[in-house]
């Protein structure tokens, strides 16, 4: 952490910014914040954002000098007292060249998959066609709708760099088709639904979001919930990476065993499980997902009450939220 006045120069840094820079000995009191900055003039901009707006700023992987080389961080800066920032380093612990490999199984995987899909389609659309009960009618109709909705999402995988199909969706509807896939399986847990009924449509890929969502409630049945809440809350100031706005928050609260304390740190990142036999890209797609739409996912965990938390602007990345 250190502390700057309000042209951008350093007061003080605690002996953990010190450690982090290895610069320990060096009196940084009057430097300027700019000599730290590896992509200028990124941070200065931050941080005369925070300064105008009197709000909290997030930049995400920012690169900093040190006398080890540039590294990589996210920096919080928040206004304080009447003048001045704080800056909060938080150290990135991925691994940067984890992402291309992870992304490269993705796309060989998607491509294996798209003929079982096809087959999948068919023997569904047969089933739907031939059942006279309505109830199975709607489970096969269920079936070819989440068929068409994974074949997309290879389709996405296997053109890498797509951004979202953005069109404007009641959330609800969303999570909804998510309760629906998710009461259809095998011990299915109980639903309980706490929505915001002011909550406005919202600019979202409905596939990508449903998927990540997805992924939250299959993480908290595999570990061992019982009940699954699903809530949504209007939130005005919002962190939302880099900004904060108005956001739309969906919580997913359950009643299991919670967040492993030794992932607890790396929980989002590709490959970290705290189930045997788990990939551990869940959570990493659900963040990757979320972050995509200009929003975030975080949790807050223990033994019979996890929540995570999925938040969304109001309005899409680069408009006014």
């Amino acid at each position: 952490m250190a502390a700057l006045d309000d042209a951008l120069s350093l007061r003080a840094l605690n002996p953990a910014m010190h450690e982090w820079l290895a610069m320990a000995t060096r009196n940084w009191r009057g430097e300027s914040l700019a000599l730290l900055d590896a992509q200028p003039p990124r941070l200065v901009e931050a941080c005369r954002r925070a300064l105008a707006t009197r709000r909290r700023v997030w930049l995400r992987s920012a690169r900093l000098r040190s006398a080890i080389g540039d590294r990589s961080a996210d920096v919080a800066l928040t206004p304080w007292r009447e003048v001045g920032l704080l800056l909060e380093l938080h150290p990135a612990t991925a691994e940067p060249a984890a992402m291309p490999r992870i992304s490269e199984s993705l796309r060989g995987f998607a491509h294996e998959v798209k003929n079982p899909l096809a087959g999948l389609r068919g023997a569904a659309q047969l089933l739907q066609r031939r059942v006279a009960e309505p109830e199975l009618a709607e489970l096969a109709s269920l079936v070819v709708a989440e068929t068409d909705r994974l074949a997309a999402l290879a389709e996405r995988l296997l053109d890498a760099g797509v951004k979202p199909r953005l069109a404007r969706t009641n959330p609800h509807e969303v999570i909804e088709r998510v309760i629906a896939l998710v009461q259809a399986e095998p011990s299915a847990p109980r639903i309980r639904r706490d929505y915001d009924p002011s909550a406005p449509a919202l600019a979202l890929d409905a596939d990508r979001v449903q998927q990540a969502l997805l992924n939250l409630a299959r993480n908290a049945v595999e570990a061992g919930a019982t009940e699954l809440t699903w809530r949504t809350r209007a939130e005005h100031d919002a962190h939302l990476g880099e900004r904060s706005g108005m956001a739309l928050r969906i919580d997913l609260a359950d009643d299991g065993r919670g967040v492993p304390a030794s992932i607890a740190q790396t929980l989002y990142e590709p490959m970290v499980s705290g189930r045997a036999g788990g990939s551990g890209l869940g959570l990493a797609l659900a963040r990757e997902i979320a972050r995509e739409h200009g929003g975030d996912l975080v949790h807050a965990s223990r033994p019979g009450a996890t929540v995570f938390s999925l938040r969304m602007p109001f309005a899409p990345t680069g408009e006014d939220a």
